[in-house]
């Protein structure tokens, strides 16, 4: 992406929460430069719904997307605004992305929190402080937005952990690898 593209860019146009390896604030930074270069750590969520069947809500991001464009991800995961908790964040883009409201899963809660780095191509990076949050869905109902969504898929979670080259072509968002396999290792 050019320089003058990347000015444009809707990220540019963003901030993000700078945070310590504690996750204490830090300020603000802005979210295009929080993910080029060496990237700035940043807070992030990233959240995991189930059925009442233990099948996990997987999300194909959006062709559209800076980094990570159509990997597969965890339900929703983005990154709160100055004044906003983690679980508002996820409430807040559950609805945006997906059409899930809060009468549709249980107490959304955070149950991990975990430091990562990871470049994608030449393209940018994430270096981020990511909370985990999870929820059972009783209403499976949903009106995913296609400019942030590119697909739906609901797997086994069990399954996926256990055996990932059986979803290997669905090239899994590296934060949702790492929320997963902690998930299972603790």
């Amino acid at each position: 992406m050019s320089d003058e593209l990347e000015l444009e860019h809707e990220n540019a146009k963003q901030d993000v929460i700078a945070v310590d390896a504690d996750d204490n604030e830090e300020g603000l930074v802005n979210r295009l430069e929080a993910h080029t270069g060496d990237g700035i750590r940043h807070r992030a969520f990233t959240t995991l719904l189930f059925d009442e069947d233990g099948h996990i809500l997987l999300a194909q991001r959006s062709p559209e997307k800076r980094l990570w464009d159509t990997y597969w991800d965890g339900t929703v995961a983005s990154h709160p605004v100055e004044g906003e908790t983690q679980v508002e964040a996820a409430q807040k883009r559950l609805e945006e992305e997906l059409g899930i409201t809060p009468d549709q899963y249980d107490e959304l809660t955070v149950t991990d929190r975990f430091e990562y780095k990871r470049y994608y191509h030449d393209i940018g990076v994430e270096h981020e402080v990511c909370a985990v949050l999870q929820a059972t869905l009783s209403d499976t109902s949903l009106d995913p937005d296609p400019e942030e969504v590119g697909g739906v898929l609901w797997a086994p979670y069990d399954r996926l952990y256990e055996n990932p080259r059986w979803y290997r072509q669905l090239r899994l968002c590296p934060w949702f690898e790492i929320a997963m396999r902690r998930d299972f290792d603790q």
